[in-house]
């Protein structure tokens, strides 16, 4: 078994309602395959099946057995759960999940024709099979067949048991087609004598007038003697007086009666037509009407079925006329000559045991039942049929249409559907296949298009059982690739049989090698882990196959050597047909030919007609061809690359990719006669790149003096006027066939060898040895040397570094564990806007676009698309091609920072510097395996970094972990005011602006790209609603506390700003930022060791008065837990200002009483409530921006009022506070307040109390018109929900339907009863849950439109200008919440209802899980239109979608 870091894995995803039998995907022995679920299966209970055998066991087709799941992270994650197999048996296994009582089921599958007649008796096949020896062929795949699906005609135990095929007495529906088979052989006799001369039909048949004679004998002659229609028709009036008898008795006996008769026209009408009319009497006039209405139907019927007749019986007539225009008017057909019994007018297509006798005489046997038994069908083939159909059983027409392309030779075997059909047939196949599979190493299923596919299941499991590895190479001619995949996939056929000979010209003929096998040179290299990719079957490649016409008739004896060759350079099995190599001149019939092959004579005359030799034919050429081909599949030479040289001139390129080594053979095909076609004499020169090492072969087909081909009576001879001139392995300066060989130089890197040729001519091939020049070969060993520290697949062809750089002596792991995840965030991440701030920006490729980030996952993320496609014909690969410029930008941006980021910098630049001097081919994949490497790496240290739950956790959850790198980042301007020197463990640099010392604490972006650097980077409500996630849960406790004491600086008013502006430009605009500041405070004490502590942390204030200037760092301080004090006093005194420079220099749409800023405390409920109708306070904040449609200045959503989740959220605030005195961590119990003229003291007890008692009351929304509680039941449009708001100045907005009642269930909880609660739950599920997002307003609402477009100007106030941007839009973030709430209500419900409610999660968040590894950003986007469409007015990736989801799975 290889090491686990070697191993091959293929990961298959199932998913619901999908269907894969025609999906071909191939597995090699000893990979292993895993079974993961894809986003429809995510979070149910899926059971896997599968018939692949434990170890040691038989393998037993219909025998399944469960595989168990394995967690990588010990916690049942569906998104990294998987089940394996280690495939360690060839073979086609199947398998099938289900999950609460529904199963899918689909299938994998695993996994030189000599004609048997022309070999003579086995004792003397070694002589005969010698030739293939010599030529190289692979005696131990010698084909055979195991799966008969027909028989020798004049086998001898078919007529003791004719029951094993479809004769008239099982198949009596082939009885017409006999009759019909029996009249044609009658008129080949007539044909013959010439008895239909007189009627313009003679026995040489060569033109249309015959053909047409033809056909009027058939209408004239024929059809009216054996009247095949009355096979189809009913008696009428017979059929009549019966049922007129049966209904003069009892109608349950005319049933009874009809439904035994044994006519099938009959028991068809019965099918088609109610049964009698209604017959409510026996009265005579009720039975004559009854027998009229049926003799009215079987007239109907009888005319119905003479006309089907007359139809088959005219495409019976075309086909019997289209097989005689091919076998004997066709230029490419056999041309069979004159009609004689021995080439009668069409094969037979039935035996026929006995004498000859009158057509007459022979009707008498349809009533012999000992005599119809013996007249067996013969197999063959329908064109353009369903291989899936047995063309011989009741209802196929092909015997009677004479569609079939018929074997005369042979019978159709009947298996029926199992052993107990067929006894006898069953378990004499099993023994002929059980010793097959004995003695031969392959075998080769001929006609596999034709074999039901559960009888070759059956033989091949037999013969597997005697030979595991057993090849199995089938010919399949199904029209379809997926027809294909299903015979493959079935059965596990190895290799299917395709042929040079279709190809039309040398480009299409070189297109197959391509196609057929092998990556395309310079190819990306594979991780060991990857999915399982939908394939094309492997394919044996022949020159031509025994089915098809000779390629000397068809092109030129010139071309079967350099066909040949191009067949040789393909990457994959090849094969060939005897008599190729010989240049027999025709197509050796495997039905009619009955010479012998010639025996092998190494040293035989060329003119020996007996005997073969090496001077025979090709053959010398075809051992060099095929010794070649077997070197390179042995020395891993799996790269192809096929160049059109010119018309007839085909390159193909078979490169090694781990010593880049390659064999380069030119052919000069020959598809037309020399002799009848001029070829130009003007050859091409071709440009090598790499050194020449030698001439592996050079070789031309040649005529020389000797008698012309004559065919031979005894042996199966070839032309002896051709033969091969053949070198191998010399010098350039040897050759023949080229003349000159000049070396060029393109670049410091690009070494090529120019070659001209002499004598390639037509017929001629020429095979080089190239190898990279010296340097770029050292170098190439080296990089290979350093990049095998990540991937011991780089060992091979790795060559120690002499004098290693000494940034290079380091392992790169030591250097990357250097790096904070600040420098991770450079190094992976940053978006145009982030670099520009430093004076750069992300890397543009020329003719196609920017990358979305500077850092290495910009490239990652790119390259991922390209690399399991090999696609490099892509702009990137183009771009790197073509110059150092982007190698230079990975490693130039990090060298010019600081301290270990620098280092990395140039440990990639010295990297970099052996990559510049390999052949520019080669630059894409060895620069994409560089990235890999750094980039894993860089990974492996980030989740170092993080906290236990990320570095341990499922893929998925850190993929959402990488979000706090990329959202997390200190810019070039400081985005946080400073916080106070006195606190531990604040970083600082030396100003790249001042050169002074300054902080710089990381940062969180809101979204990338709009909200990612400058005044906009930062925004107190977005910092906090992802600080949780992004910074808690990932371990980031320091950074964390820094921009909680950052913001706690910048209070004023009692507020948080929203747009934080450094704090010198904030905007003190919303009431929601406070709240959610405080819960992250909440949060940081709960979830961090000690994380009370940071209520003592000092905090330097920059406003300790509303209406101070900026103070100085250090000025005023005050410990934290005064600042939260602050926080909650001003709320219950009430605030209320105007913003600072209120106008269009801080808001350009805003009405002036918009900047009017007001929140405080409802004395009667205790809520949080403020704003007005002119501004918007909540995250929902869109203003109205368009004049046209007059909804400029107007907020679209100003949920003034009490917002519930601020209601929530200050319960939860009020609720730890109590908390945090109970434990004396906080020292104020109350709020002392100046309320109506007096002093009050509000403890936080009663405060937390009354929101306890308020809120139901006022929230939730009953639906009962005599609720007391309900004070405008006319506006209530959804009922068991929970209001928006509570008071908003248009009462019509408290009672909308929006997803932030779930906020407040996570943090309040306890506001809400359970059965309430889950019943919002339920109706937020169904009427705003989206596939990424929940809708932002009910649909059913008036106003909800589901698409933003920000830049569509119009008259509709709703739409104008994005106004909508909260009235239906998905948006990710209050998914998790949502998702949250489902599952905290969920287990106080019951285990079942919990388990459903994870089933639920998990499938949600697979679609989260699918996105973020399918986006070019690595994120979780702001918002999505209606069902989840992309909008593209979005942030690609936004801090809070990423962070309320990995609070989700923090959660599970």
């Amino acid at each position: 078994m290889l090491p686990q870091h070697l191993k091959q894995i293929r990961v298959l995803m199932l998913n619901e309602k999908e269907n894969l039998e025609r999906t071909l995907f191939r597995l090699e022995q000893g990979f292993e395959l895993q079974f993961r679920l894809g986003p429809s299966l995510q979070g149910r209970r899926v059971i896997v099946h599968t018939n692949y055998p434990l170890d040691g066991q038989k393998f037993i087709r219909n025998n399944f057995r469960v595989l168990a799941w394995n967690y990588p992270t010990g916690r049942e994650d569906d998104s990294d759960k998987y089940c394996s197999l280690e495939l360690k048996i060839a073979g086609s296994y199947q398998y099938y999940f289900g999950y609460e009582g529904h199963k899918r089921e689909g299938r994998q599958p695993k996994g030189q024709f000599v004609g048997r007649r022309c070999l003579t008796t086995v004792d003397k096949w070694d002589k005969k099979l010698a030739q293939t020896v010599h030529s190289w062929h692979h005696l131990e795949m010698f084909p055979t067949q195991p799966i008969c699906l027909c028989l020798a005609a004049n086998s001898v135990w078919i007529k003791e048991h004719p029951e094993c095929g479809y004769n008239l007495m099982n198949s009596p529906h082939l009885r017409p087609a006999w009759v019909l088979d029996r009249a044609i052989w009658h008129l080949t006799t007539r044909v013959a004598d010439g008895r239909y001369k007189e009627k313009g039909l003679p026995s040489d048949i060569t033109n249309e007038c015959h053909l047409n004679a033809l056909r009027r004998v058939f209408w004239e002659d024929i059809f009216p003697q054996i009247k095949l229609w009355e096979f189809y028709q009913v008696n009428v009036e017979n059929a009549v007086e019966q049922f007129r008898i049966l209904l003069q008795n009892e109608l349950f006996f005319v049933i009874q009666s009809i439904l035994t008769c044994t006519h099938f026209c009959l028991i068809l009408l019965l099918h088609s037509y109610p049964l009698v009319p209604s017959l409510s009497s026996s009265s005579p006039q009720h039975i004559e009407e009854c027998c009229g209405w049926l003799k009215q139907k079987l007239t109907e019927m009888n005319e119905e079925q003479y006309h089907i007749i007359h139809q088959h019986q005219e495409q019976a007539v075309n086909c019997i006329v289209e097989n005689i225009v091919y076998e004997r008017l066709a230029d490419h057909g056999p041309k069979l000559g004159p009609v004689t019994r021995k080439e009668p007018l069409v094969t037979r297509y039935f035996t026929f045991p006995f004498e000859e006798m009158t057509l007459e005489q022979e009707m008498e046997f349809l009533n012999q039942p000992d005599k119809m038994c013996h007249f067996l069908a013969h197999n063959g083939w329908v064109m353009g049929d369903d291989p899936l159909r047995n063309f011989a059983e009741p209802g196929s027409n092909v015997y009677l249409r004479r569609e079939l392309i018929c074997w005369g030779d042979s019978v159709k075997l009947r298996y029926g559907k199992g052993p107990e059909d067929c006894p006898y047939l069953w378990a004499h196949m099993q023994k002929y296949t059980e010793i097959t599979a004995k003695y031969f190493h392959g075998v080769r299923l001929d006609n596999c298009h034709s074999t039901p596919l559960h009888v070759a299941e059956f033989m091949l499991d037999v013969a597997r059982s005697q030979c595991p590895n057993l090849y199995v190479v089938a010919e399949l001619f199904t029209g379809s690739e997926e027809l294909d995949n299903i015979f493959v996939t079935r059965l596990g056929i190895t290799s299917l049989i395709r042929e040079a000979m279709s190809a039309r010209d040398s480009h299409e003929e070189g297109r197959l090698v391509y196609r057929y096998g092998g990556e395309p040179v310079g190819a990306f290299v594979q991780p060991s882990l990857r999915p399982l990719m939908p394939s094309i079957a492997h394919a044996m490649f022949l020159d031509v196959t025994h089915d098809n016409e000779c390629p000397i008739e068809l092109r030129s004896a010139l071309d079967s050597l350099p066909s040949s060759a191009i067949v040789s350079m393909a990457c994959c099995a090849t094969g060939s047909t005897r008599g190729y190599d010989e240049l027999v001149p025709h197509q050796i019939s495997v039905v009619k030919e009955e010479r012998f092959y010639p025996k092998w004579n190494p040293s035989s005359a060329p003119t020996s007609t007996g005997e073969v030799g090496f001077q025979s034919g090709i053959i010398t050429g075809k051992l060099a061809l095929n010794k070649l081909h077997q070197e390179l599949a042995a020395q891993g030479f799996s790269q192809v690359y096929v160049d059109q040289v010119d018309a007839d001139i085909v390159a193909v390129t078979r490169h090694c990719p781990s010593t880049h080594q390659s064999v380069v053979t030119v052919s000069r095909t020959a598809f037309k006669n020399p002799k009848t076609h001029q070829y130009s004499n003007n050859v091409p020169p071709m440009f090598i790149p790499g050194k020449i090492e030698e001439i592996v072969l050079e070789a031309r087909t040649v005529e020389r003096e000797a008698r012309s081909y004559k065919k031979d009576e005894k042996y199966i001879n070839g032309m002896p006027e051709y033969t091969v001139e053949i070198k191998e392995h010399i010098p350039m300066e040897e050759s023949a066939v080229v003349k000159h060989a000049g070396v060029t130089s393109k670049g410091r890197s690009e070494f090529v060898q120019e070659i001209q040729f002499q004598k390639l001519t037509p017929g001629s091939i020429i095979a080089f040895r190239v190898s990279l020049d010296p340097k770029a070969q050292k170098l190439v060993g080296v990089l290979r040397f350093y990049l095998s520290q990540f991937s011991p697949k780089y060992r091979r062809g790795s060559v120690p570094d002499e004098n290693p750089p000494e940034v290079l002596q380091k392992p790169l792991t030591q250097l990357m564990s250097k790096l904070t995840l600040a420098d991770m965030n450079i190094l992976l991440f940053r978006c145009e806007a982030e670099e520009q701030e430093d004076g750069g920006g992300c890397y543009s490729i020329p003719g196609w676009e920017c990358l979305k980030y500077a850092g290495l996952q910009g490239l990652m993320s790119v390259l991922a698309d390209i690399r399991p496609t090999n696609d490099l014909g892509h702009p990137l690969c183009a771009n790197l091609r073509e110059g150092d410029w982007l190698i230079d930008f990975v490693s130039n941006r990090l060298k010019h920072r600081d301290g270990p980021l620098a280092q990395v910098g140039q440990w990639l630049g010295a990297i970099f510097d052996y990559l510049r001097h390999f052949p520019r081919y080669l630059i894409p994949c060895y620069f994409d395996a560089i990235l890999v490497s750094t980039y894993t790496t860089a990974l492996d240290a980030t989740f170092k970094l993080m906290s236990s739950f990320i570095e341990r956790g499922s893929t998925f959850v850190r993929h959402l972990a990488l979000g706090s790198v990329q959202m997390c980042g200190v810019g070039r301007f400081p985005a946080l005011p400073p916080i106070s020197t006195k606190v531990q463990d604040v970083p600082c640099r030396i100003s790249p602006i001042t050169g002074e010392k300054e902080q710089c604490c990381v940062s969180l972006a809101a979204g990338l790209p709009h909200f990612s650097a400058g005044i906009f980077r930062c925004w107190g409500r977005d910092t906090f609603i992802a600080l949780r996630g992004l910074m808690l849960i990932t371990g980031r406790h320091t950074e964390a506390r820094n921009i909680i004491l950052a913001f706690a600086g910048t209070l004023r008013h009692g507020l948080i700003p929203n747009l934080l502006g450094e704090g010198h430009n904030a905007r003190y605009n919303c009431r929601d930022a406070v709240w959610w500041w405080l819960q992250c405070i909440q949060d940081y004490t709960n979830l961090v060791p000690e994380g009370h502590e940071i209520l003592h942390c000092p905090v330097t204030r920059m406003y300790p008065t509303d209406d101070c200037e900026p103070c100085k760092p250090g000025e005023v301080e005050q410990p934290l837990y005064d600042v939260i004090q602050e926080a909650l006093q001003r709320h219950l005194e009430g605030i209320s200002f105007r913003e600072r420079n209120a106008g269009p220099k801080i808001d350009r749409n805003m009405r002036d009483e918009g900047f009017n800023v007001v929140a405080k405390v409802d004395p009667a409920t205790g809520f949080v409530t403020g704003g007005n109708r002119f501004n918007c306070g909540t995250w929902m904040d869109k203003m109205g921006e368009s004049d046209r449609a007059r909804n400029k200045g107007m907020p679209a959503t100003p949920r003034d009022g009490a917002a519930v989740e601020i209601v929530g959220l200050s319960k939860s605030a009020v609720r730890w506070l109590v908390e945090l005195q109970s434990k004396e961590l906080f020292p104020y119990d109350g709020v002392k307040v100046h309320r109506d003229g007096t002093d009050v003291f509000i403890l936080y007890t009663e405060w937390n109390k009354q929101l306890q008692q308020s809120f139901e009351v006022e929230f939730w929304v009953s639906g009962d018109s005599q609720d007391p509680n309900e004070k405008h039941p006319d506006l209530v449009h959804k009922k068991g929900i929970y209001k928006d708001s509570y008071g908003a100045s248009n009462p019509w907005c408290d009672y909308q339907l929006r997803p932030n009642f779930t906020i407040a269930m996570v943090v309040a909880p306890e506001l809400f009863t359970l059965e309430r609660a889950w019943k919002a739950l339920e109706i937020a599920q169904k009427k705003l849950l989206g596939p990424l997002g929940m809708k932002t307003l009910d649909p059913d609402d008036m106003v909800y439109c589901g698409v933003y477009n920000n830049a569509l100007d119009s008259d509709n106030y709703n739409l104008a200008k994005g106004f909508n941007y909260h009235q239906g839009p998905e948006w990710l973030w209050p998914v998790g919440y949502f998702l949250r709430a489902k599952l905290y209500f969920a287990k106080k419900l019951g285990e079942e209802a919990y388990s459903k409610t994870v089933i639920l999660v998990k499938n949600v968040l697979s679609r989260h899980y699918t996105h973020l590894e399918r986006s070019l950003w690595k994120g979780l986007p702001e918002l999505t239109n209606e069902n989840g469409q992309h909008c593209p007015f979005s942030c690609e990736t936004q801090a809070w979608s990423l962070a309320t989801l990995l609070e989700v799975l923090h959660d599970l």
